[in-house]
């Protein structure tokens, strides 16, 4: 059994207990410290997944028993904290977004590969048997050619339930920047790189009252769009619409299948790719019904399967699957959305796109390497 990779948690909020909880799924990862601004809560994560060590960020960076930085921070802080790590000679594994600009996405790819150390970013949800099921069968032929695709996100916004939704309406925020990273994500992986692009976006509620503990009755003013519409066409031939939005009222697509892939052959419905092991049903030219697809991978996994999988590739020397380089070309193609937006022209991605390796099937639960 490889020796287990020792990571430092920074940013101890409401995301961190997905993350500790699935972590102890996998012998590869120890926690060994955690710190956050509010240090009240690390202590709170602390005690409750039985963490040896709480320190300032400061302190964890310059800790040399720390390998990996697990960046659970908020997006604004997601670079600069980054950017700390692997100036410390720290791996780092990142919350989505990689970054909220390309500036600070490409410093963070330069940087890593000046220091020689890895970089990882989420989401890894496409890494769950939903997601992956769906690719092979894409990748088998299972509906001919793909022709066209739909996706949907769209609700409310976050002000309803989230203790802090504060920054989900500032600049890195905004469906596509928070929501857009599974999304994209699970298209790339699914269909390859993107050629062209074209955006339409608004702010369509500019205030909004927080109504959620403990900061109800508070005001937001929102300070990037809420409702964004894109075309995107794939170097594959597909071609289809994406719509995220925070600003719409009792959407009617299936919440359950938000996917669409159409083929020459058939029809693929994917699960939403925020999740893990939602249900795939494909639809022959010929089928009369829709057939649910049996999951090929290992179901169960939730958020820190990509740590494991970047701990695992550190310790054999292969390639991790959630790189740095796959969420900079994310990154591109949502701030592409909303530059088509503003210039009303097409966006062509800059950053080169290369799928990663599928999943291993037939694995036990909590091994990612055979």
């Amino acid at each position: 059994m490889a020796e287990p990779v020792r990571v430092g948690l920074v940013g101890c909020g409401a995301i961190s207990g997905q993350y500790l909880k699935m972590a102890r799924n996998f012998p590869i990862l120890q926690i060994v410290a955690c710190a956050d601004l509010e240090r009240e809560r690390a202590l709170a994560r602390a005690q409750e997944f039985d963490i040896p060590r709480v320190c300032t960020t400061e302190e964890l960076l310059a800790d040399d028993e720390v390998e990996l930085v697990l960046n659970l921070t908020v997006p604004q802080a997601h670079a600069p904290v980054t950017l700390a790590a692997i100036e410390h000679g720290k791996h780092v594994y990142s919350e989505k977004p990689l970054a909220i600009t390309r500036e600070d996405g490409r410093k963070i790819l330069a940087a890593a590969a000046a220091r020689g150390v890895r970089v990882g970013c989420a989401p890894d949800t496409v890494l769950g048997a939903g997601i992956q099921t769906a690719r092979k069968l894409v990748d088998e032929g299972a509906i001919g050619r793909p022709v066209a695709f739909t996706a949907f996100m769209m609700g409310h916004g976050h002000e309803s339930w989230h203790p802090n939704p504060e920054f989900y309406y500032q600049p890195g925020g905004g469906p596509m920047l928070d929501m857009g990273p599974y999304y994209i994500t699970a298209l790339l992986n699914l269909l390859g790189p993107i050629t062209r692009l074209t955006g339409v976006a608004t702010i369509a509620i500019p205030e909004r009252v927080i109504t959620s503990k403990p900061k109800y009755g508070q005001i937001i003013r929102v300070q990037t769009p809420d409702h964004i519409c894109g075309t995107i066409e794939f170097a594959c031939g597909a071609a289809g619409t994406i719509i995220t939005s925070f600003a719409v009222w009792h959407p009617v697509y299936d919440k359950a299948f938000p996917i669409t892939i159409y083929g020459t052959d058939g029809t693929l419905r994917v699960p939403d790719p925020n999740r893990f092991d939602g249900p795939v049903q494909l639809r022959g030219a010929s089928d009369e019904e829709w057939r649910e697809i049996p999951h090929a991978f290992v179901t169960g996994y939730g958020r820190a399967v990509g740590v494991a999988d970047m701990a695992y590739a550190i310790r054999s020397g292969r390639p991790h699957r959630c790189t740095g380089e796959q969420a900079f070309a994310v990154l591109d193609v949502m701030l592409g959305f909303l530059d088509s937006a503003e210039t009303g022209t097409a966006y062509k991605p800059a950053a080169p796109y290369e799928r990663p390796a599928p999943m291993l099937p037939d694995l036990p639960f909590g091994t990612l390497d055979e």
